[in-house]
């Protein structure tokens, strides 16, 4: 698909464009939007190009939602002549002019759009301004009859054009659903001993709508992960985890002041920032495999266990987790992290997603989730509030429990509730864990 095209070839497809287009307006007698990519040069498509185009007709169709206008009929063509779409549009063909050249005109990558309305007598609809060279800002029309620019420039410029629209759009759309994660799992009613939308569980500083603060803050964090993931890609992956750290930093600051002090997403920030970092190492496509992000995130954190919570701090004080790793060998969250988070990949994520296909809702297929990630994991925060006996007792008991019935009722996880509750019990490392299930089928789910 990625090769060169000669112009016989373009002259064709624009013919066979212009004869669709001529079929569809006499079947329809309604207007038409014609789209295709404006690309100098023999190669009229690529996955770059490609992902281009899908976020012009993504911007389209939403904008043609927003408006009221219904598009009754649309046909698509990935060839290597380029992407083409033509979508039938019960609309005024003045306002969809309108539109098209304020896609054009005002969005990242809209200088590479190329919108023709065409109303329903076939005649093309003008625009009310001339579009301007890529390069200098002159008219194009005159650029392109003078060949004031050479090929390689342009090429270069439309390269340029295109990467930064679409790593800005996987950044915003990460942080998008690393934020929508984490507000799924506070919401997700009833989850033994955590906050929901019930109660606060076994929390006495903190309730649904500090998390709802919190959450709300990181957007910014999360995107910041994923451009210092493209950034370091080139680089070895632990290059990454060393470079989120003074963000990571940051947005702890922000959330202890966004909550009053109160530790609502430490560990996602630490969790899903590297989830997010990954995310930016990795080409598009492979947001959708679970496994490919998570095999990143291992590899960015190869080692930190044993490193981290075996050296104490400068000042010979331990941290919580590191006396849990001197006591007991548990790694919490950074074993997690190193060997791809397999509470996740291999019994939260699976439940979550089987539950949902299944067509349970988000609050019984979470609850499960969240109850098989607890069933296969050292919960530190469990540890700190109960001691590890009574954590790997809790554990046992769930993954009993699981084994007759993997979807537990709301009954059973308000008693559930109630005992951890009782014994000041929280699963919060496995709450953060849930979170990261989230965001995995997110992005399977996610159009790139």
């Amino acid at each position: 698909m990625d090769r060169e095209v000669a112009l016989p070839e373009m002259l064709d497809a624009r013919e066979r464009r212009a004869a669709r287009q001529r079929e569809l307006l006499a079947m329809y007698r309604l207007p038409l939007v014609s789209f295709t990519m404006n690309i100098p040069g023999p190669v009229k498509n690529g996955p770059l190009i490609r992902r281009g185009f899908r976020l012009g007709r993504r911007l389209l169709l939403e904008q043609l939602g927003r408006m009221g206008a219904e598009c009754v009929f649309c046909a698509e063509q990935d060839e290597a002549t380029g992407c083409e779409g033509l979508y039938v549009v019960d609309a005024d063909p003045a306002a969809l002019k309108e539109l098209t050249c304020a896609l054009e005109d005002g969005t990242d990558a809209g200088r590479l759009f190329d919108m023709d309305v065409l109303a329903p007598g076939g005649e093309k609809l003008d625009r009310a301004a001339l579009r301007c060279c890529l390069l200098c800002g002159r008219p194009a029309k005159e650029c392109a009859r003078s060949r004031a620019h050479s090929l390689p420039e342009l090429q270069s410029k439309t390269t340029e054009i295109l990467n930064r629209a679409l790593r800005r759009l996987d950044g915003g759309t990460a942080a998008n659903l690393a934020v929508q994660a984490l507000l799924y799992e506070v919401c997700v009613t009833p989850k033994p001993g955590l906050v929901d939308r019930a109660n606060c569980g076994s929390h006495r500083d903190m309730d649904i709508f500090t998390f709802q603060r919190s959450a709300a803050g990181l957007w910014p964090y999360f995107f910041q992960c994923v451009q210092t993931g493209r950034d370091t890609a080139g680089q070895p992956p632990p290059e990454t985890f060393a470079a989120l750290r003074w963000p990571g930093k940051l947005a702890e600051g922000g959330m202890y002041a966004a909550t009053g002090g109160v530790n609502t997403h430490k560990g996602a920030i630490f969790s899903m920032g590297l989830v997010c970092g990954a995310l930016g190492r990795l080409e598009r496509a492979a947001w959708r495999d679970p496994g490919r992000v998570l095999s990143e995130t291992a590899a960015m954190t190869a080692g930190i266990a044993a490193q981290e919570l075996s050296a104490p701090a400068g000042d010979g004080s331990q941290t919580a987790g590191q006396r849990f790793y001197r006591q007991y060998g548990v790694t919490g969250v950074r074993g997690q992290a190193e060997a791809g988070f397999p509470a996740v990949r291999d019994y939260g994520l699976p439940v979550l997603e089987q539950g949902l296909a299944q067509g349970r809702t988000a609050d019984e297929a979470g609850a499960a989730a969240l109850l098989a990630v607890l069933a296969h994991t050292d919960d530190t925060n469990m540890i700190a509030r109960g001691g590890l006996d009574a954590q790997r007792e809790a554990a046992a008991r769930l993954a009993v429990l699981l084994d007759t019935e993997p979807y537990p009722s709301a009954g059973t996880l308000r008693e559930l509730d109630r005992a951890f509750t009782a014994r000041n019990l929280s699963p919060g490392g496995s709450a953060d864990l849930l979170a990261l299930c989230w965001m995995l089928h997110f992005l399977r789910e996610e159009e790139d």
